[in-house]
């Protein structure tokens, strides 16, 4: 009788400890699958966050504005209109200018000027004066665009002047209005041309001690 009943017990336990391994088995695979799908989530997030700041970073390094020269208007001793001339880097993506911003000063006053669509003038409607006084905003907020190169046409009205490589533009600013009537003489001047994206151009000159002509090339 004491031998059954010990045998009893001995298949009693044996049955016990395989429920046992079963679900801790269960248990573990089921661990285990939760820890993958959440290491496969993580990891598909940081590949995506890797692969928008890769090309955050490529566009902020190749893109943006250069500025190739500025030249000044001189009326009654002072500069009065100025002429911004930028371009696209090389190998840069499209640049509207529509969301470009022109911070300028001349260490006294600050401005920051927004793309003015009415005072656009197309390559054609030049007409051999750079400093015809419509091409220039009347207000101190604003900057005015002259297009000198444009051969896919893609700077082709104010709420479309968008440029990219080859293309070169002028950026009108009038100093009448944001600056205290004009600069002077010996003013120092500075400033940057902002992209939505990429790298700005940079502004910084030194008037002349005396303006003699009525043109002056400032940078």
């Amino acid at each position: 009788m004491g031998k059954k009943i010990l045998k009893t017990l001995k298949y009693k336990d044996i049955g016990s400890i395989g429920v046992g391994a079963m679900i801790v088995f269960i248990a573990m695979v089921l661990v285990a699958g939760i820890a993958a799908s959440v290491l496969i989530q993580t990891s598909t997030k940081l590949e995506s966050q890797a692969l928008a700041t890769g090309q955050e970073t490529t566009a902020e390094v190749s893109s943006g504005l250069e500025v190739v020269g500025i030249e000044g208007y001189n009326m009654s001793g002072k500069i009065q209109f100025l002429a911004i001339i930028v371009r696209a880097r090389a190998g840069s993506s499209d640049i509207d200018l529509n969301t470009t911003v022109l911070e300028i000063t001349d260490s006294v006053t600050k401005n920051f000027l927004n793309q003015n669509p009415n005072n656009y003038t197309a390559q054609a409607s030049i007409g051999g004066n750079l400093f015809d006084g419509a091409f220039y905003p009347n207000l101190n907020t604003d900057f005015g665009v002259i297009v000198l190169e444009d051969a896919d046409g893609s700077c082709s009205s104010g709420t479309s002047a968008v440029i990219n490589s080859g293309d070169y533009v002028v950026l009108t600013v009038n100093t009448y209005q944001c600056f205290d009537e004009g600069f002077d003489p010996r003013d120092d001047v500075w400033g940057l041309v902002i992209p939505e994206e990429g790298s700005p151009g940079v502004i910084n000159f030194q008037c002349p001690a005396s303006f003699t002509e009525t043109v002056v090339e400032l940078q």
